[in-house]
């Protein structure tokens, strides 16, 4: 299904530039469990908490919230573009979760899901378009239930396949500065705050030694 939640004023350049990135790689790519995510899942939030609702934020064609699924949890995930929202539903059925998993659009740089949630996930949350993204990660935490856990994985290296590579400016934030940008304050446990490394496979199938920041932290119930 779509929810269109974009919001009026047209395409934002975010968008745009993630629907012509989706609208050119195979359909079947990013569709297998993030692998990290589901690491850092199993470990820190075996069973659904928080009503057993999960939010999963830039999911793309549906790789980490359709692993949160398979342990349990109900969730809506929000992708920006219409062609990646579009390949979720029939990705679903195929993996048995159409009841759990509940795909739409949503431009985050311009609203963000109403609720609270038992767990909340954002996988490679980056982008080459201007975007409030500290301020969406931060409204992220705000979203966590209490007792909740916010995960977080990101690109801490390129990729030879990645839409950066040959930038040679492009800067990574260490884990803990990702963590300080978050502002949590009081009422947070960090659960884990590391860069491991992992080989990783492009859409081509090509294979490669990248590094993630790998971010959870729990609020207090």
């Amino acid at each position: 299904m779509s929810n269109d939640t974009t919001g009026a004023g047209g395409v934002t350049g975010s968008a745009a530039f993630w629907e012509n990135h989706y609208a050119g790689v195979d359909a079947q790519w990013g569709t297998r469990p993030n692998a990290v995510l589901a690491e850092a899942v199993t470990a820190l939030a075996p069973a659904p908490g928080g009503g057993g609702r999960a939010l999963d934020l830039g999911c793309a064609p549906g790789g980490a919230p359709f692993g949160t699924a398979r342990r349990g949890w109900d969730l809506p995930a929000y992708e920006v573009s219409p062609t990646a929202v579009a390949r979720d539903p029939p990705a679903a059925a195929a993996a048995g979760l159409t009841d759990r998993v509940h795909p739409g659009r949503h431009d985050l740089a311009r609203s963000f899901p109403d609720g609270t949630f038992g767990l909340v996930t954002a996988s490679y949350f980056h982008t080459p378009v201007e975007i409030p993204r500290e301020q969406v990660l931060r409204r992220a935490a705000e979203a966590v239930a209490p007792g909740g856990l916010l995960v977080l994985v990101e690109h801490a290296s390129l990729a030879p396949w990645s839409w950066r590579d040959g930038h040679e400016d492009v800067r990574f934030p260490a884990p803990d500065d990702v963590l300080a940008s978050l502002r949590l304050g009081v009422g947070w446990r960090t659960e884990l705050c590391h860069a491991p490394r992992r080989t990783a496979t492009g859409p081509g199938g090509e294979t490669a030694t990248v590094t993630d920041n790998v971010i959870a932290v729990r609020r207090a119930a």
